[in-house]
């Protein structure tokens, strides 16, 4: 009998990717203290937020 045996095989393939899983997880957690730990640049404001407070906001010019 002619059985293939992939189980080392797939072992090794499951190891790479639970490594290159890992690297991800570890590379997108320095990015993200990255973005947080620098400064936001005068004029960076969001601009779908830009200008509005908390609470109630005042009518739009356009709705007057």
């Amino acid at each position: 009998m002619n059985r293939a045996r992939p189980t080392h095989q797939k072992r090794e393939r499951e190891k790479a990717r639970r490594e290159r899983q890992q690297q991800k997880v570890v590379r997108r957690a320095d990015a993200d203290a990255r973005r947080a730990a620098a400064p936001r640049r005068d004029g960076e404001e969001d601009p779908d937020i830009a200008g509005i407070r908390p609470g109630p906001q005042p009518p739009r010019e356009d709705e007057i």
